[in-house]
C-alpha cells in the first residue's frame, strides 16, 4: 500500500501543481474581444500600475481579461492592444458596434447640410447654426472620428458631416476669432444686400491631398469649351510648346452642355438632348489629354443654367407673376434651392469618377449681379427657402460641394469675380475671404476690360495697363488670404482675348505676360487660366511666349 501510495504521490502532486498553474493564467487569457467606446474620439487609458496615462482611438477592438481592478469607485478591466497591456474603465468597453459612439446630443457650429441618406448627395434641409441635434447613430468611424452622424432634427432624421458638431450650445454659438477675424469682418457690413461677413465660417479647413492626385504647385491651364474638345489634338500640340501643364474643359457651360451625361438624363433632360458631343466620344477626348500628362480641370456653370430651368421651373429665379425670370436673356435657377445643388454636385461626381479629371471648377457660384433692385422692389422672387444671406448660402454651398467631391478624391475651384477680394460682401453674395476659407482653389476673373476705365484711381484707361491695374488688385488678394487660417490656393483666370471696350487694345503676348507678371509679383504664384471663350487655338498660339517666360 505504501509502495502505491508513493508511486502516486508524485502523479497527485504534479496535477495538483498544473492546477494551481492553470487556475493562476486564467486572468492571462483573453475572454473576449471589445470595442473601446466614448462619447469623445479617444480616451486616457493606463498601465498596469496607474501609473501612466495612454490614449487610445474609440472604436478599436482590444483582447479583454477576465481580470479586473476597483479604483475610486470605478471598474477597470485589463485589455490587450498592439501587444501591450492597458487598464481601462469597463464602462468603456463595448461588445455592440452601434454603441461604440455615447454622444447623445450635439450642437451645429456652422450652417450644414442634412442628407437624406449616408451613401449620396440627396439633401434632406438645412440645419442652422447653434441648433440642436439628436445622435442616433454614424455611418464609419476612422482613427475615433465619426464621418457622418445618423441625427434627428425636429421630425427630420437624416445624415450630417461630424465636423460641423460639437458638444455644447456655448461653443455652437461662438464665432471663430482667432487673430481678431471677427473684428476685421464686422468693418464689412451688409451695404449691398449680399449679406454679413461676420455670419460666415472662418473655422480652418483641412485641405484636401489626395495621393494618387498630385495637384501641380503651379497650374498653367488653356480653356477649351464645349465645342471644341473634339480638336484636343491640336491644343495638346500647342500646350506640349508652350510650357501648360494643365486644361480647363467645360462639363456644362449655359445652354452648352458637353456630353450626354446620365445625371443630366436624370435631372435635366434638356441639358441631355442638346449635348454638344457623344458621351464615349467626350470622354476619349478627355482621355487623350490625361494619358499626355495633362491635369484636367472641369468646368461647370452651376448657377446660370436655362436648360435645368426649363425642366425644373420652381428651382428658378422667378419674376412677380411666378415665372422664370430672365435675366440678360438667361434663366437662373436660384442659389437657394437645395435641387440645383444636387444635380450640379453629382454631374460633378460623375465627371470625376466615369470620365476622370483630377478637380471640378464651379463657375457662376452667385446670384445674378445687379438685380438687387429688384429684388427689393419685389420684382424678382429668389426663393430664400431658409431665410438665408445671399453669402451664407453661397459659403454652405461650397462646403457641401467639397465634402461630396473630395469624397471621390478629386479637388474643388471656385470661381469668384475680381470684385469679391474687395472689403465688402458683394451683391450677388461673393466674399472672397469666406470662400478661399472652404475651397481648395479660389479663382478670381480680374479681366482688364471689366474694370472701369479709372479703376483705383489710375489715372490711365485701366485695360490698357494691365500690369498696373493688377498689381493694386492682388494686393486685396493677399489681404484677404492673410487673415483666414486655411486660405486656399489662388489660380486666376487671365484676359487672353482682344477688349471688347473701347479704347481696343490687342492683348498680345507682351499685355498677357503683364498680367501674369503682377500675380507673381504680389506672391500669387498658383498658375493662371486663360479665358478665351471661343477657345481659338490660333489666339493661343499667338501669345505662347506669354506662358513660356519665367515669373518665379
Amino acid at each position: 500500500m505504501k509502495k502505491k501510495l508513493i508511486i502516486f504521490l508524485p502523479i497527485i502532486l504534479i496535477i495538483l501543481i498544473l492546477s494551481l498553474f492553470l487556475s493562476s493564467n486564467k486572468n492571462k487569457e483573453a475572454i473576449e474581444k471589445l470595442y473601446i467606446s466614448s462619447d469623445t474620439n479617444s480616451i486616457y487609458v493606463y498601465d498596469l500600475k496607474y501609473e501612466k496615462k495612454y490614449s487610445l482611438n474609440r472604436g478599436i477592438r482590444v483582447d479583454v481579461y477576465k481580470y479586473s481592478d476597483k479604483k475610486d469607485d470605478i471598474v477597470y478591466k485589463k485589455i490587450k492592444y498592439d501587444d501591450k497591456y492597458y487598464m481601462i474603465d469597463s464602462s468603456n468597453l463595448t461588445g455592440n458596434k452601434k454603441e461604440i459612439i455615447k454622444e447623445k446630443e450635439m450642437y451645429v457650429r456652422t450652417n450644414l447640410t442634412l442628407y437624406k441618406d449616408d451613401t449620396s448627395s440627396k439633401i434632406l434641409s438645412l440645419i442652422k447654426k447653434g441648433e440642436k441635434v439628436d445622435i442616433l447613430g454614424y455611418d464609419k468611424i476612422s482613427k475615433g472620428y465619426v464621418n457622418k452622424y445618423k441625427v434627428k432634427y425636429n421630425d427630420l432624421v437624416g445624415y450630417v458631416y461630424s465636423k460641423y458638431l460639437v458638444n455644447n450650445i456655448d461653443d455652437s454659438k461662438k464665432l471663430y476669432d482667432e487673430n481678431s477675424i471677427q473684428k476685421y469682418m464686422a468693418k464689412q457690413g451688409n451695404t449691398l444686400g449680399g449679406g454679413t461677413a461676420t455670419n460666415l465660417d472662418y473655422y480652418p479647413y483641412e485641405k484636401a491631398n489626395f495621393k494618387d492626385n498630385k495637384m501641380p504647385d503651379e497650374v498653367r491651364a488653356l480653356y477649351i469649351n464645349s465645342g471644341n474638345i473634339k480638336y484636343i489634338d491640336e491644343y495638346i500640340k500647342v500646350a506640349k510648346d508652350s510650357n501648360i501643364n494643365a486644361f480647363v474643359i467645360d462639363i456644362k457651360d449655359n445652354t452648352s452642355p458637353s456630353y450626354n451625361s446620365p445625371v443630366m438624363l436624370e435631372y435635366s433632360k434638356t441639358n441631355y438632348a442638346h449635348a454638344l458631343n457623344d458621351y464615349t466620344d467626350y470622354k476619349n477626348y478627355v482621355n487623350k489629354a490625361k494619358e499626355a500628362g495633362f491635369y484636367l480641370i472641369g468646368r461647370i456653370t452651376t448657377f446660370k443654367d436655362s436648360y435645368y430651368v426649363n425642366d425644373n421651373k420652381s428651382s428658378a429665379i422667378k419674376d412677380s407673376m411666378g415665372n422664370p425670370f430672365s435675366h440678360n436673356g438667361s434663366y437662373w435657377p436660384s442659389v437657394y434651392d437645395r435641387n440645383v445643388w444636387e444635380f450640379n454636385v453629382e454631374l460633378a461626381k460623375e465627371a470625376v469618377k466615369e470620365i476622370g479629371f483630377n478637380e471640378i471648377q464651379f463657375d457662376y457660384v452667385r446670384f445674378p449681379d445687379r438685380t438687387t433692385k429688384l429684388e427689393k422692389d419685389g420684382i424678382i422672387n429668389l426663393g430664400n427657402t431658409y431665410n438665408e444671406e445671399k453669402a451664407e448660402a453661397i459659403q454652405t454651398f461650397v462646403m457641401y460641394a467639397c465634402d461630396e467631391i473630395h469624397s471621390v478624391g478629386a479637388y474643388v475651384s471656385i470661381d469668384v469675380f475680381g470684385e469679391s477680394a474687395l472689403n465688402y460682401v458683394t451683391a450677388y453674395g461673393q466674399y472672397w475671404a469666406a470662400i478661399s476659407n472652404v475651397a481648395d482653389v479660389i479663382s478670381a476673373m480680374p479681366y482688364p476690360d471689366h474694370f472701369s476705365i479709372h479703376e483705383f484711381g489710375i489715372n490711365e484707361v485701366v485695360w490698357t495697363v494691365p500690369y498696373k491695374l493688377l498689381d493694386t488688385w492682388s494686393k486685396y488678394v493677399v489681404e484677404k488670404q492673410k487673415i483666414i487660417p486655411t486660405p486656399a490656393k489662388v489660380r486666376t483666370w487671365i484676359q487672353a482675348y482682344d477688349t471688347k471696350k473701347t479704347p481696343s487694345v490687342v492683348y498680345d503676348e507682351n499685355k498677357v505676360a503683364d498680367e501674369i507678371k503682377a500675380l507673381y509679383d504680389n506672391g500669387l504664384t498658383g498658375g493662371y487660366m486663360t479665358w478665351n471663350a471661343s477657345s481659338k487655338i490660333e489666339k493661343y498660339k499667338s501669345i505662347s511666349n506669354a506662358f513660356r517666360r519665367k515669373y518665379k
